[in-house]
């Protein structure tokens, strides 16, 4: 069982329950440590004394806050603490307030909220349902390892849980952050709106998060095993340089068609970003012949070069995968469909994570699913 992060007492009107909090999420992404090169030497970062270089011990260690050059007003953990001697352990809900209210951008850190003891069940249940039918959480203030946060007190499938958000002047104006913003009376097009929601339409998916995974933390557990094993990885250098999109409609209407090994870059580079010589002229070709483009597959883009990642060779090293597929039993040619057409098929056979895969990746997958009617054959 998990250890509790804090400890203290819920107080909503009259009724209080004493609670624990617990970590809602974990962390799974790789952890490295620090050695010097060359060596398997641990490299380990010590609290220094500035001025002598000598270690300080970790008792020795007070806060300051400069108010000069060189000039610290010392507090002590103790005094914080008996700012809010109270409040340090209650957390005092004070107002109920739509979630639907409360953008998301405010909202932190998650934290289950369990009762401390099998004794306080009971009050707890109480509280849970009857936050739960309400369908509003509860507002409040509270300390922990010596911060003050805001806190909404959520109820859903039968549990408690805290929701530390951001104060108001935390939460930066993108307006003032954010550079090259579009003007508000910027002209869009219907043409281009049209083709826009079409494509969203078209990717819409329902919210599965065993769907979504940490693609970046396997490539970097993959990268380990191959260094371990002697194995060569070759990864892309990046993308290559290129111009402005010509024609934003014929793009759009290109990744509807799926014909052109639309990915997630490209529908990035529709919205004004950079692309291809090549795809500039696709464009251009395409705004003459009536604003569509061919839905016809045309070479890759070189992805500018490979480099590897380890010193030490392999025996071989695995070939590019071939860009059409041979029918197999009978089946279609998947390499002469479009994106939108694997699209369809995959959603007919489930596979998972089709939304995040690129024309290539959706054929791949479905040539190495079994239809259902040959898994009942199979089966039988």
């Amino acid at each position: 069982m998990a250890r509790p992060v804090w400890t203290g007492v819920l107080s909503f009107g009259l009724v209080t329950v004493p609670i624990a909090l617990y970590s809602a999420t974990e962390s799974h992404s790789v952890s490295f440590r620090q050695i010097e090169r060359g060596t398997a030497d641990r490299v380990r970062n010590k609290r220094v004394n500035e001025r002598t270089g000598e270690e300080v011990p970790f008792a020795d260690i007070v806060k300051g806050y400069e108010v000069g050059e060189g000039e610290y007003v010392v507090i002590e953990p103790g005094e914080l603490e008996q700012l809010s001697p109270g409040r340090s352990k209650t957390i005092e809900i004070t107002g109920f307030v739509d979630l639907a209210q409360v953008a998301p951008i405010y909202f932190d850190t998650t934290y289950y909220i369990g009762p401390k003891g099998k004794e306080y069940a009971k009050v707890y249940a109480l509280l849970q349902r009857a936050m739960e039918r309400s369908n509003r959480a509860g507002l409040a203030l509270f300390s922990m390892r010596g911060k003050e946060y805001l806190t909404a007190v959520k109820a859903e499938d039968g549990i408690l849980s805290a929701h530390t958000m951001h104060f108001a002047d935390e939460v930066r104006d993108p307006h003032r952050e954010v550079d090259n913003l579009p003007e508000a009376d910027l002209a869009v097009s219907d043409r281009e709106l049209s083709a826009a929601e079409q494509l969203i339409e078209m990717l819409a998916v329902d919210w599965v998060p065993e769907d979504w995974h940490d693609s970046y933390g396997e490539q970097v557990r993959e990268l380990v095993r191959a260094k371990a094993e002697g194995r060569e990885i070759t990864v892309s250098e990046g993308p290559a340089q290129a111009s402005n999109v010509v024609d934003l409609v014929s793009i759009l209407e290109r990744s509807l068609a799926g014909g052109d090994r639309a990915s997630g870059a490209e529908q990035a580079n529709a919205a004004g970003g950079p692309d291809t010589a090549a795809d500039t002229a696709d464009a251009a070709d395409a705004a003459g012949a009536g604003g569509r483009a061919p839905t016809g597959r045309r070479t890759p883009k070189s992805a500018g070069g490979t480099k590897n990642t380890s010193s030490r060779a392999a025996a071989g090293t695995p070939t590019a995968r071939k860009t059409t597929s041979t029918a197999k039993g009978g089946q279609q040619d998947l390499g002469a469909l479009t994106k939108a057409e694997l699209y369809k098929r995959a959603t007919e056979l489930d596979i998972p994570h089709r939304s995040t895969m690129t024309r290539d990746q959706l054929q791949d997958a479905l040539e190495h699913t079994t239809p259902p009617e040959r898994r009942h054959l199979r089966s039988a």
